[in-house]
């Protein structure tokens, strides 16, 4: 019986290939990881070649300990949302380098439309901002500065698309014959070209960006009969039936079905979303509006903060100031001294995401002295997870959604020194899965409605989701007060 889940979770350090059973246990697990170009200040870019190939390596690895293609009933992807590939469909190759959603090239067009008024329009149809992180003015870079991209639009040859469309068109065959060009409802509304109720890219919207609406995939639903894999990739085709970008995975993972409840995912930056229902959100604090799922042409959707920089600062920390080996050693560091001495740390390596919108700030890092070491910068990395995630809270309440608890996920939600330290900081409690990685667990939910394994998303979740560990807030209200104040001072120096 076919009767497992393939998911190929498509993040922004590494591709990966997860074979879920059908009771949401993981069976087999490859990973790869994808090499990160920095051209110059600000740029961020991926090689697509480099992960369809390591995609498909990750996928011939695990596909035999299922027993053969014959036994996954469907392929759900999930995928860094707001990156971009450009590729020709005579070719089926890429064009240039993937624009990464980290990339803030393209500040001087967004600065421009702002100052044109162009906002306030936008955001009412899209539920997003003008900023340099969504998908739109990513396209326009390209047709404006890379000659192939233009040449491709002029010979009708162009293909834009997030990760999860460029790997639907090379799962299906890689040819302008018989590939299939589409991208789901979720991936397409953080594109900027996408109104929150249009069922596919706004001709209006387009035109205002200088995007080819040719170019663009067919918006679908997010599960279902969506494509199905060319026979001679795993030698015979299998269904795909799940997509979805990675944080309305998470939240799925997280079984936040019900209007009002939150997760908050901790990778390499941080995306908080509490599902709103059927209605289009709208927020007056500079949070976003996205779509959470679409199934059978209904929509729920969800409104978000999302943070640019969390496991990425400790990254940052091993790699370039050599502060730990290993990703783990924060929280015995952490967990070493009595406080981080002072020392605050604003992770705007990136700028600055929700509820700010501050391209232009740099990180900080105030309160040294002779006496700051290792163990003080690490816990000082991790206090600002919860410093960030403060933030969003106040801006989330401001908007009426105020958060009940937090549901936490992420390979940083593995640290449980930080979920203790969100729950003090937050002042409410927090949840962990006993499995965190909800964003693959939710690709795979909605791939396993997608081939009928389960009728809907609620029955998938009891059957797929584990145990929840709780954290119950402790911090005295003195103590969370001088942090705020301290983290005030250092995000004014930001």
């Amino acid at each position: 019986m076919s009767d497992y889940i393939l998911v190929l979770d498509e993040g922004t350090t590494s591709t990966r290939a997860m074979l879920f059973a059908r009771d949401g246990v993981l069976v087999a697990n490859a990973q790869k990881e994808l090499d990160q170009h920095y051209p110059q200040a600000g740029w961020v870019e991926h090689d697509a070649a480099e992960i369809w190939d390591k995609t498909r390596q990750c996928a011939l690895e695990v596909i035999p300990k299922a027993g053969g293609a014959a036994m996954i009933a469907g392929i759900g992807i999930t995928n860094q949302r707001e990156t971009v590939v450009a590729w020709d469909t005579a070719t089926g190759e890429p064009l240039t380098r993937a624009i990464v959603w980290q990339d803030r090239r393209t500040e001087p067009l967004c600065a421009e439309l702002r100052e044109a008024g162009e906002e306030s329009e936008v955001q009412a149809k899209t539920g997003l901002l003008l900023d340099p992180y969504f998908s739109g003015t990513k396209m326009r870079w390209m047709l404006d500065n890379v000659a192939e991209v233009k040449a491709a639009a002029e010979a009708d040859t162009l293909a834009f698309g997030t990760i999860e469309s460029w790997l639907v068109y090379k799962l299906t065959g890689g040819r302008k014959e018989g590939s299939v060009h589409i991208t789901d409802a979720s991936n397409a509304s953080r594109t900027l070209l996408m109104g929150l109720e249009d069922a596919q890219f706004s001709p209006d919207l387009c035109d205002l960006f200088g995007v080819p609406v040719s170019a663009l995939p067919t918006v679908t639903d997010m599960s279902g009969a969506l494509a199905v894999t060319d026979a001679s990739l795993f030698g015979r085709e299998i269904p795909i039936t799940g997509l979805v970008g990675d944080q309305q995975a998470a939240t799925i993972g997280q079984a936040c079905l019900e209007p009002g409840e939150t997760k908050a995912t901790y990778g390499t930056g941080a995306f908080v979303l509490t599902n709103q229902g059927a209605k289009p959100p709208s927020s007056r604090n500079r949070l976003l509006g996205t779509v959470l799922t679409q199934i059978a042409g209904k929509r729920t959707y969800a409104i978000e903060g999302s943070v640019f920089v969390a496991g990425s600062l400790v990254q940052w920390l091993r790699d370039s100031l050599g502060i730990v080996e290993v990703a783990s050693q924060t929280e015995e560091l952490a967990r070493s001294i009595p406080s981080s001495g002072g020392v605050t740390i604003v992770p705007a390596l990136a700028g600055l995401g929700a509820p700010h919108w501050r391209a232009d700030a740099r990180g900080v890092i105030s309160g040294l002295s002779f006496a700051s070491g290792k163990a003080e910068l690490a816990r000082a990395a991790l206090e600002a997870m919860a410093h960030q995630t403060h933030d969003l809270a106040e801006a989330f309440a401001a908007d009426g959604t105020r958060w009940e608890t937090l549901r936490i996920d992420g390979g940083m939600a593995a640290n449980t020194w930080m979920a203790q330290d969100l729950a003090d900081m937050l002042g409410v409690p927090v949840e962990r899965p006993g499995f965190v990685e909800t964003t693959a667990l939710g690709a795979a939910m909605l791939a396993a409605v997608g081939a009928g394994l389960y009728d809907n998303l609620a029955s998938a979740a009891v059957a797929m989701q584990g145990q929840l560990k709780r954290f119950e807030p402790a911090m005295d209200a003195d103590t969370r007060a001088e942090r705020l104040k301290r983290w005030k001072a250092a995000l004014k120096a930001a």
